[in-house]
């Protein structure tokens, strides 16, 4: 029987990421997203779906007045805990629903991350929401994602032309726009394959759900791999031309008359492709770490019920 879910992965997971995250982690995706947070110094901050805590950890290290871990997965926070113990940071680690961290106050901190989480927490609204209850007035949300755009859960891959000894790269995607859920695999070992659920959302929708949590989004970014990723990962060099990451930044726009933060916001209603052949391959990738094991953009376990 395969391993099913974040909680039966996390000490697979925690033995890649360690203390300094993996190499898909450390080489791409960890450079932008801290460079967004910036110094975290005298700042009250959570972890959302911190897996093993070690960029909580990192934060408190780095002067954060408050740096709290949640993660849905008991076995992940074991293990988050079990690290902090041997080298303590000062960090702490709380398990609790992401659409509604109930654990937390309004307005108890003034910075949320989630790294790689919200595309593998089912009720994203009711997340961002949560977020927007848990900050302060004009505090900051700054999330991580896979590419909406161009890492499509099992519906993208890279496509690789080769034509008087010059390398084209492409993207293709299938099924942007249509929001889905999908199972996605893990390479374990050569032998094992374990899985976990993701939820396919276009960009629209994300910003969507911000914009009805009262956020306004102040900064996008699209991750560039750093030099060993280009070295070690084979789709280091893709990633030079096409991303597949994205972090946003968003801060609490002001409370009017009009509008109540959190859960009260109110909902609102809501070219044809070219395919060419390649004479190369057709390379089935993405940031999950499904083409030969290379990648595992996760950090955590999804932070979900």
């Amino acid at each position: 029987m395969p391993k099913q879910g974040w909680s039966a992965l996390a000490a697979w997971r925690d033995a890649r990421m360690g203390e300094r995250g993996d190499l898909w982690h450390r080489a791409i995706l960890d450079p932008t997203l801290l460079a967004v947070v910036g110094p975290v110094r005298g700042r009250r901050l959570l972890d959302l779906g911190c897996g093993n805590g070690y960029l909580t950890r990192r934060w408190a290290r780095a002067g954060a007045l408050e740096s709290v871990g949640v993660d849905a997965a008991a076995a992940s926070l074991r293990l988050a805990r079990r690290r902090e113990a041997k080298h303590p940071s000062g960090a702490r680690f709380v398990r609790a629903n992401a659409a509604r961290l109930s654990p937390f106050r309004d307005g108890q901190f003034d910075l949320v991350v989630a790294h790689m989480s919200l595309m593998d927490i089912e009720d994203a609204p009711g997340a961002v929401r949560a977020v927007g209850r848990v900050l302060r007035p004009g505090g900051r949300f700054v999330f991580s994602i896979n590419h909406p755009c161009f890492d499509v859960d099992l519906r993208s891959t890279w496509v690789v032309e080769q034509q008087f000894n010059e390398e084209t790269v492409f993207r293709k995607v299938a099924g942007y726009r249509t929001e889905q859920t999908v199972r996605i695999p893990w390479r374990i070992s050569e032998k094992e394959t374990g899985y976990t659920i993701a939820y396919h959302r276009p960009l629209p929708t994300y910003f969507r759900y911000l914009r009805e949590a009262g956020f306004a989004v102040v900064r996008v970014e699209e991750p560039s791999p750093g030099p060993e990723a280009v070295a070690k990962s084979p789709q280091g060099r893709f990633m030079l031309e096409i991303p597949l990451h994205l972090v946003v930044e968003a801060v609490q726009r002001p409370v009017g008359p009009a509008r109540t933060r959190g859960a009260g916001a109110v909902k609102r209603r809501g070219s044809r492709t070219t395919a060419r052949t390649p004479a190369g391959a057709a390379r089935r990738s993405g940031s999950r770490g499904r083409t030969r094991g290379n990648g595992s953009a996760h950090r955590g376990s999804t932070p979900g019920s």
